[in-house]
């Protein structure tokens, strides 16, 4: 194996993890659908079942940076690695609402010290040239996660008939989640493959380690080259030092910090794992059935998977700013067009509709029939009133699939081209530029508390998702996202640096004021 494929070969595996993240979070948009109901569970619980593993990823991410500082990044990763095994198996066997939303904030642990791990570690085996392609691997990852769990629930969805003794209602839910196990195995195993990372082995003072792993990786020349940037960094000397967070406030580190922070709060606000983990339900809202809405979950994940292959030829050619200025403007847009495809649907149950309910007695809806809604929370919330809750959300694709005049054509355009925007921008390049704008001495800890914010804000996106939908509605709900993406975007036009083309020593010594 040459060097080029040896370097792509560790960082796909290294960025697995970002696939065992995708998949859990694009298979609990299925999940819900059956386990809500199985566990008779309310808005709020539905909503941290959902979001609880991202409130998990706050405490790992706020802790994996500094602790792989003492540990090494491949050792936490192949624990990383076993505890979505863990998440995945004890999700499969729940038996109570307690016990899924514990299973699954283990996987919280997993995932949010793989999502800070994985783009320190690639970052720190690549050189200037291909450091951008190589990082933006793991969000590719995660998108193929998400593909992979679309297509999952879809194909679980589609063999769950009335007809199947092996697929029911009552435990489809369980093979979505317990098939998860084997990716993560599998990421577990190959783990042990790939090299301690050389400025890891820099940091602890390993130097003949890492140089050795440099000239395996990147050939003799290279490797040399590498190890002596480091070498020549002037703040060399000081790496060993203790650090404390209050260390990142620093004046010198002012500016960088204040990038980090703003794409990391921007990168979850604008609402994308909200979409990512409601899209089935997103899409019922729809009214285009839930059978069309699993498999238009598969189309959103492919474009994912085909506008992150975008971010990676673009990233070390177009640069870092260009593709965040243009995708957040793109992300803006697409949300304010979803919110005004959202305010012109209207809801109407006519008898005949009604007639074909076999879930429950027709003249239980006579005080709807031909009524007309302009707003679909006060036809949500007539219909739970009527039917109860449970009946209502077990049945609401069918339901809104009757009663629902939208354009959904141009809803579909909306949170498509959102996703295609997210998926060459934000999604890839925040990973990114945390790599690069922190020095070696502050990047564990840096990129681990910024995905610490980052992760908190998107738990709580996750958690109030389901009662903005129900309360505020899908229009309100989608021109909020849309107006902060606006906002976000006229921030970064003022502040956001070029990374590109440049070492990380070299970075440091520009962005360090």
């Amino acid at each position: 194996m040459n060097n080029k494929s040896q370097i792509v070969s560790i960082s796909l595996i290294v960025a697995l993890g970002g696939f065992l993240f995708g998949f859990d979070a694009g298979i609990i948009s299925g999940v819900m659908t059956f386990a809500g109901s199985e566990f008779d569970l309310t808005e709020i619980q539905s909503g941290w079942v959902v979001s609880s593993p991202s409130f998990a990823a706050m405490l790992s991410m706020l802790f994996s940076g500094r602790l792989s500082d003492a540990t090494g990044r491949r050792k936490l990763l192949i624990i990383v690695a076993l505890l979505y095994a863990v998440s995945a198996l004890f999700s499969a066997m729940a038996v109570s609402y307690e016990m899924l939303y514990i299973a699954r904030m283990i996987g919280g642990f997993a995932f949010g010290a793989a999502l800070v791990l994985a783009p320190m570690y690639i970052a720190e085996i690549s050189t200037a040239e291909n450091r951008g392609k190589l990082v933006s691997l793991q969000q590719l990852n995660i998108v193929f996660g998400f593909f992979a769990a679309f297509l999952s629930n879809y194909l679980f969805n589609k063999y769950n008939t009335l007809d199947s003794t092996f697929l029911t209602d009552e435990n489809v839910w369980r093979w979505m989640l317990g098939v998860e196990l084997i990716p993560a195995l599998l990421y577990f195993s190959l783990l042990f493959f790939v090299p301690k990372s050389p400025r890891w082995l820099y940091l602890k003072g390993h130097l003949s380690e890492a140089k050795k792993v440099f000239v395996n990786i990147h050939g003799s020349e290279k490797g040399a080259a590498e190890i002596k940037r480091i070498e020549e960094n002037s703040n060399s000397d000081n790496h060993k030092s203790n650090l404390k967070i209050k260390d990142l406030l620093k004046p010198s580190l002012r500016f960088i910090l204040t990038v980090g922070l703003i794409v990391g709060v921007l990168q979850q606000i604008t609402g994308i794992n909200a979409v990512y983990f409601y899209a089935t339900s997103i899409f019922k809202q729809t009214g285009i059935g839930t059978d069309a809405a699993f498999s238009s979950g598969v189309l959103l994940s492919t474009i994912s998977v085909v506008f992150t292959f975008v971010a990676i030829y673009l990233i070390d050619r177009m640069g870092r700013r260009p593709l965040l200025l243009i995708g957040t403007a793109g992300i803006a847009l697409s949300l304010l067009v979803c919110s005004y495809g959202f305010n012109q649907a209207t809801y109407k149950l006519q008898q005949n509709d009604i007639d074909q309910f076999e879930f429950l007695n027709s003249n239980k809806l006579n005080s709807v029939v031909n009524k007309v809604y302009t707003n679909d929370v006060d036809f949500k919330n007539e219909l739970k009133a009527i039917l109860g809750t449970k009946v209502f959300s077990k049945n609401d694709g069918a339901i809104l699939e009757a009663a629902t005049t939208i354009n959904s054509t141009l809803i579909l355009i909306g949170i498509l081209g959102f996703i295609a925007c997210f998926a060459f921008s934000l999604g890839p390049v925040m990973w990114v530029l945390l790599s690069e704008l922190f020095p070696l001495k502050y990047r564990g800890l840096a990129i681990g508390s910024i995905a610490f914010v980052n992760s908190f804000i998107s738990s709580v996106v996750q958690l109030v998702f389901p009662w903005e939908l129900s309360n505020l509605g899908n229009s309100l709900t989608f021109f909020i996202f849309g107006t902060i993406a606006f906002i976000g975007f006229t921030i970064m036009v003022r502040i956001l640096p070029e990374t590109k083309g440049k070492s990380l020593e070299e970075l440091e010594k520009i962005l360090i004021k």
